[in-house]
């Protein structure tokens, strides 16, 4: 539809009748103004802007000549506003008779602005329309002046779109979602098909380099939208690998790193498609008539490309059109590598903490144990919780779970660190809460080791760690914690209670002592140390996550798996915003076939006393290859503690994944490994054990100290041992 402009015509729209809503004749001067009809008529064919005039009966009266849709005055006069252009729309599907009974009705003056736009065409006209009243204030027709925004409606439609894609492209740091929403908007709002394929190294994490050598280079689909249902027009399936040659237009455009429009043709097909028959013959198959490649790019690096496709649209892209794609694939290239970038980074701090924590299950007869960690899935990055299990001496087993404070690389080096000096102190036999005073100095010494503006993530004070020494001879265990939660206790006759412990501030803050509680647990207990991801993972509260977690442990009938599993099911529900780990252990006892341990008087006459009992229960465990070496092992610790400690003095055999000789007395003067000189008499006791044994060691406790040596099962294999 081109410019209308008002003729002289009477309501009936016929030209030449007078009396019209102006009210003269063509040839009647004007009274006045000094300016008649004619000069009128002049100026008006003469404006640029199109005008016209609808008597009435909505009939074309008067029209200006940049009005005209290629048809002169004579054949548009008369007509209907639908019959003039009939591609001629209303923004938001309003009809332009409905919008002209409107004013006709109303006979309001004011002017009724609408956007109109051809559909196909790449104009668009915003139009005015106002009554024209007569003298009497009845109203007679409209008249409608029209302004091409065609610039202005396409600017504002590009900034809609992309200020729709600044809120849906980009919500998650996944790769492909990030790729899919790119698709799902394209699709939308100016294209019939849509491919965005990343490089296939850049799906793996690494940087490009495959734009720059020589041959096909390769891509990997990351998402694909359609108008059509299912994309059938697809050739590649989501996630699949495929193959661009370097000479064809995909191939150009990501070597030269430029956006390309292309009108597809008979001629243009073979050049796009070279090398690939498959999508020659499916872009023939679906019309396939526009199309616009552009690169991924981001930072410098090339991430992939995006296509899109026209072959139910008949309009081919534009230049507004390429502009748009264009944007679009630049904040969405952007996203990509910040996916990939974060992608990369949790895969790296995932990596690294896997390979920290326990690859397989101590080799140790005191508990089973089994164990669950999840890393978190709400985009904080990998954490630094973990666990562990530490054979200590006289068969007994350290069970230890901790968090660090922050998310990324640096959380999990740090919960590295402090693994290993657990792994350390507990080796020289520290009481629980010894352990975690020493491992709250080494916190704090990391601490003032970072520089003062180093950013709050670097930190470790606030990590929090439970550490548990169990005893399947006595069936003690001894407990304490630093700023943890308390663990749960499920009782073989069924009873659930989370153990009280005294409270103890995270490690790093100093100043305060920490305090351990031990307690007598029954052979088949289970108990369950975690870190509080697992209680905040339920989105409820703490006291009902407890609950749920005791309900849990409470069922009989299940294995220490499908228990762990039950748990992480029932508890960890969606998306958790920390990391969750879990270790589970059922006890055990040593019975008499394992144990054995005898009170002996501070007496020296007692020592072959104490060699005979030491004897006679090695035969009985058929262990007889090893009654010597235990006779001078036995005989030379009883006599050291005789000679150097006091009462009380115990003599303790375990039999276990080794064989573990014990002696207690109550002294903690600590023993001296020496080498005596040719002609001194004494001094060769704990060497003597040393060359005889595996592994020897001194704990302490409150009333004394233990020393043990540990000597190989005679014939034992490493398998019998796991």
């Amino acid at each position: 539809m081109g410019p209308m402009i008002p003729d002289e015509t009477g309501s009936s729209g016929q030209p030449g009748a007078g009396g019209g809503p102006l009210g003269r004749s063509r040839a009647e001067p004007a009274t006045g103004t000094g300016v008649s009809d004619e000069q009128r008529r002049g100026i008006l064919e003469q404006l640029p802007v199109p005008v016209a005039f609808f008597g009435r009966d909505q009939r074309l009266a008067m029209v200006n000549r940049a009005a005209s849709v290629g048809r002169t005055e004579a054949e548009m006069l008369g007509l209907r506003p639908g019959e003039i252009e009939p591609g001629l729309f209303l923004e938001g599907g309003e009809g332009l008779s409905e919008a002209f009974d409107r004013v006709m009705r109303t006979g309001d003056a004011a002017t009724y602005e609408m956007h109109l736009k051809a559909q196909h065409g790449d104009h668009v006209w915003q139009a005015a329309l106002s009554p024209v009243k007569d003298a009497g204030g009845e109203v007679q027709g409209v008249c409608v002046v029209m302004v091409d925004t065609t610039e202005q409606y396409w600017a504002s439609r590009r900034l809609a779109v992309l200020n729709q894609a600044s809120m849906r492209i980009g919500s998650t740091l996944d790769v492909e979602r990030t790729a899919e929403e790119l698709a799902e908007l394209a699709v939308e709002e100016f294209a019939d098909f849509v491919t965005v394929d990343l490089l296939s190294e850049v799906v793996t994490g690494d940087e490009n380099a495959s734009a720059h050598r020589r041959g096909p280079i390769s891509f990997e689909r990351a998402a694909q939208g359609s108008v059509l249902e299912g994309c059938p027009e697809a050739v590649v399936s989501l996630g699949e690998t495929h193959v661009y040659d370097r000479d064809s237009v995909v191939g150009r455009a990501l070597v030269h790193g430029e956006p390309v429009r292309v009108l597809v043709d008979d001629d243009a097909l073979p050049r796009w498609m070279k090398g690939d028959p498959a999508r020659l013959r499916t872009m023939r198959e679906y019309k396939v008539h526009s199309a616009l490649v552009v690169p991924l790019s981001a930072r410098g690096v090339t991430l992939g490309v995006a296509q899109f496709c026209r072959h139910r649209t008949p309009r081919p892209f534009g230049a507004g059109d390429l502009q748009l794609a264009s944007e679009l694939v630049s904040r969405a290239a952007v996203c990509v590598d910040n996916a990939r970038r974060y992608t990369r980074e949790r895969e790296t701090a995932l990596a690294l903490q896997r390979s920290l924590l326990p690859r397989r299950a101590a080799r140790q007869r005191a508990v089973e144990v089994t164990a669950r960690y999840l890393p978190n899935t709400g985009g904080n990055g990998i954490g630094g919780d973990w666990f562990d299990v530490i054979p200590l001496s006289g068969a007994r087993v350290a069970l230890v779970v901790g968090d660090v404070v922050g998310h990324g690389v640096h959380a999990s080096a740090t919960m590295g660190r402090l693994r290993t000096a657990v792994r350390t102190l507990a080796d020289v036999d520290l009481a629980p809460e010894e352990l975690l005073t020493q491992l709250d100095d080494l916190v704090l010494t990391l601490d003032r080791e970072q520089p003062v503006n180093s950013p709050e993530g670097a930190r470790v004070t606030g990590a929090t760690c439970l550490y548990a020494v169990y005893d399947p001879a006595t069936g003690s265990c001894r407990m304490a914690r630093a700023g943890h939660p308390e663990p749960v206790l499920a009782r073989p006759d069924g009873t659930v209670e989370v153990i009280a412990l005294p409270p103890g501030p995270p490690l790093g803050v100093g100043g305060s002592a920490f305090e351990a509680a031990e307690f007598e647990l029954p052979e088949d207990s289970r108990i369950a140390l975690y870190t509080d991801g697992l209680i905040e993972a339920a989105g409820t509260d703490t006291d009902a996550a407890v609950a749920e977690l005791r309900e849990v442990l409470g069922r009989r009938g299940l294995s220490l798996e499908a228990s762990c599993d039950t748990v992480m099911d029932t508890l960890v529900r969606g998306q958790q915003n920390d990391d969750v780990a879990l270790l589970l252990a059922r006890t055990r006892r040593l019975d008499a076939g394992h144990y054995a341990a005898w009170d002996l008087p501070a007496d020296p006459a007692v020592v072959s006393n104490a060699r005979k009992r030491a004897a006679a229960q090695l035969t009985a465990w058929g262990l007889d290859d090893a009654v010597f070496t235990t006779e001078l092992v036995v005989s030379e610790l009883v006599t050291n503690a005789i000679r150097h400690g006091g009462d009380p003095i115990r003599l303790r055999l375990i039999r276990d994944a080794a064989l573990i000789c014990e002696v207690f007395d109550g002294s903690s003067t600590a023993p001296h490994l020496r080498r005596a000189r040719m002609f001194d008499e004494g001094g060769r006791g704990l060497l003597l054990v040393a060359s005889l044994t595996r592994r020897w060691g001194t704990r302490y406790s409150g009333t004394g100290k233990t020393i043990w040596a540990e000597q190989p099962l005679p014939g034992a294999e490493e398998s019998e041992l796991l």
